[in-house]
């Protein structure tokens, strides 16, 4: 009986010194995915620029006669309503002086005028003699109307604002006497604040008005949807670049503002996958697909890289999960596993 137990002990040692090693376990990546999916984005063309007035979107506010601008309401960046004063103006006392020597000739004229009526109703006057003092009536009207049109005949003027919108400059101080077209004021209708970006020439022929743009703020803050209206056909003489003026909704802006703009010339079409899901070290550019437990490398060509997402042409499969978030970590054939996503799914 004693031989026989260890017989059996020694049986079952050697059995269990027999058996094969357990093979070890494949280390896997951990990796996140999304799925394969077909779309478009749009192609943009980046440019910076800053917020200012359109080309004719300002009108700049002037005497026609000399004088003294005795008070001023305003300052540049304030806005203001159409009609409201802006400046007091006075006239110099020597174009007030004119203009009353004016009104004393048109006097005087019509006063001859009547006198060569009364001389030729009595056979006294000729014809000719009422003609000449008709035309003196006509030309001392005339110079009249002139002096008036220019403001002469006000010797104290309120300079009001033309149209609602931003005073953008003022150039002049108050009590400052100025000659006559001095500029005083120059104010942009609301509607004619614009961004004005600076477009490389190479990009000019894909731009057109009407093409939407994105506006961001390069002091930060959300993206502002605006519109082309305006392209340039010659270079800024001083950035070199072609000047593009873009829309956007009245008071979201402040004149001055440095800005970055993405103006989306057309549409790409193709696999859209996360810029980051786009390997490009090592190699031609590639993506990885989930085949099995393992990471396949399909082979790609990047039609649009931007912010919102890469555009891609290859051979992806729309059923076969996109490894995102440990793209640069795997290989081809590389065992992978996914990171579970909220909810305990994977």
């Amino acid at each position: 009986m004693k031989g026989l137990f260890v017989l059996s002990v020694m049986v079952l040692l050697a059995g269990c010194g027999s058996g094969a090693p357990e093979a070890p376990q494949t280390p896997s990546v951990l990796v996140s995915a999304v799925p394969a999916r077909q779309g478009t984005l749009p192609r943009t063309v980046d440019a910076y620029g800053s917020v200012g007035a359109a080309l004719g979107g300002t009108i700049t506010l002037s005497e026609a006669q000399p004088g003294q601008v005795t008070a001023l309401f305003a300052a540049p960046g304030m806005a203001v309503r159409a009609g409201q004063p802006l400046a007091t103006f006075i006239t110099a006392p020597a174009a007030r002086s004119s203009y009353l020597q004016a009104v004393a000739a048109l006097a005087a004229a019509r006063k001859q005028r009547q006198t060569a009526a009364q001389l030729l109703s009595q056979q006294l006057a000729t014809q000719d003699q009422m003609t000449q003092a008709a035309k003196a009536v006509s030309d001392a009207q005339t110079s009249l109307a002139a002096l008036q049109a220019d403001g002469a005949g006000q010797a104290v003027h309120t300079i009001t604002a033309p149209f609602g919108g931003i005073v953008t400059a003022v150039s002049v101080a108050q009590g400052d006497r100025i000659q006559g077209g001095a500029p005083i004021l120059t104010a942009a209708r609301a509607s004619g604040i614009v961004v004005t970006a600076g477009v490389d020439p190479a990009d000019r022929a894909g731009i057109a008005p009407g093409q939407a743009a994105s506006l961001r703020r390069l002091s930060g803050g959300g993206a502002l949807r605006g519109q082309v209206i305006r392209v340039d056909s010659a270079l800024n003489p001083v950035s070199r670049l072609v000047d593009v003026d873009i829309s956007f909704p009245a008071g979201a802006l402040l004149p001055g503002e440095a800005m970055q703009v993405g103006i989306e010339t057309g549409q790409v079409q193709g696999w859209v996958v996360p810029h980051r899901a786009v390997v490009t070290a090592g190699g031609p550019a590639r993506v990885f697909q989930i085949v099995g437990g393992k990471a396949r490398a399909v082979p790609v060509r990047v039609v649009l890289a931007s912010d919102r997402g890469d555009v891609v042409q290859g051979a992806l499969d729309a059923g076969k999960p996109l490894i995102v978030d440990g793209a640069y970590q795997v290989g081809d054939g590389d065992a992978v596993r996914q990171a579970r996503r909220q909810g305990g799914s994977r």
